[in-house]
């Protein structure tokens, strides 16, 4: 473990976990050493903290210098507590405590980061704003893939997605869009490396219900078709890199969020885009990915846009385009 030095004072590659003593960054924690772990990755232990304005703006500098240190000495205990967490853990532990707005510090932190993983709520106060908007913000923002945590993995539930018990495949959100495809090759690494399948899953809204505006000429079954076509246009394309891997796929009638949360339940992990495309069938990344991060039964993954060349080479797969 290296000594609680501020980020700032160095480039920090591996996996970057918050904490800010809730049971929620508890519940991160711990995932994320097991990701170290499995990766053979370092873990870093973040803790950021800010200064009340009441303290900056309307105390004298004395005043402000030992809230400062008492703030510190809080955001120490918490990364104390974190490592006592992990104690006995093989992985690569390293602590760091930074002054400065907990959501900026990680965003910082993704530019060199291969992932950074929070818990889906803070507890509050000074210290405790690490988390909570933190998880809605950063995944939007982050330069490397996010992983939000719920609180609703028991004890229990972790030793189940740690041994794969009762959790059958790493679930993708899809809807055509380059993001969309970023996302399946992250999730494709994360089923390969666990050795479980991955489920590529789009959820249509039903037109009628859900787009009163658009033409009722409109046919739903018509856009589910054209949407299978292209799930086996990316599956031929996913699967000419990854051979061995099992790949299934699912193209479902209903609100893309309701979708979701309901394949989480069984997910190892849960992984969409930061954005969609827009329309009727993009609906199920953007603000949708919100909704999932904060009501899933498991881990989230988001992934932000990638230069991976891997995507460049899909089109080959589409007969349609060719044939045009």
């Amino acid at each position: 473990m290296s000594d609680q030095t501020p980020v700032a004072a160095e480039k920090i590659e591996g996996i970057v976990v918050g904490v800010d003593g809730s049971q929620q960054s508890k519940c991160a924690l711990r995932w994320a050493e097991r990701e170290a772990v499995r990766r053979g990755s370092v873990l870093n232990i973040v803790s950021a903290y800010t200064i009340p304005v009441f303290a900056a703006s309307s105390m004298d500098a004395g005043y402000s210098t030992l809230d400062d240190d008492l703030i510190r000495g809080g955001a120490e205990e918490i990364v104390r507590q974190a490592r006592a967490e992990l104690e006995g853990s093989t992985a690569n532990i390293r602590t760091y405590i930074e002054s400065g707005d907990p959501a900026g510090v990680l965003l910082d932190l993704s530019q060199d980061a291969e992932l950074v993983v929070v818990g889906t709520r803070g507890r509050g106060g000074f210290v405790g704003r690490l988390l909570g908007s933190v998880s809605s913000a950063l995944p939007a923002h982050s330069k490397c893939p996010t992983v939000v945590v719920p609180l609703c993995m028991s004890k229990e539930q972790e030793n189940g997605a740690e041994n794969n018990v009762d959790r059958k495949a790493v679930v993708v959100g899809i809807d055509g869009s380059e993001r969309a495809r970023s996302a399946v090759l992250a999730g494709a690494d994360a089923a390969m490396a666990i050795g479980l399948p991955i489920r590529l899953i789009c959820a249509v809204p039903p037109v009628g219900a859900a787009l009163a505006w658009m033409p009722a000429t409109i046919d739903q079954e018509a856009v589910l078709e054209d949407v299978r076509y292209q799930m086996g246009v990316g599956t031929r394309w996913l699967n000419s890199h990854y051979p061995d891997l099992k790949i299934e796929t699912d193209v479902v009638s209903g609100p893309p969020v309701e979708v979701l949360i309901r394949e989480s339940e069984h997910a190892v992990l849960t992984v969409t885009g930061s954005r969609g495309r827009g329309g009727f069938t993009g609906m199920l990344l953007g603000s949708t990915s919100q909704g999932v991060l904060h009501h899933s039964k498991g881990p989230v993954m988001v992934v932000p846009d990638s230069d991976d060349p891997r995507l460049e080479d899909r089109h080959k797969f589409d007969t349609r385009a060719q044939e045009q």
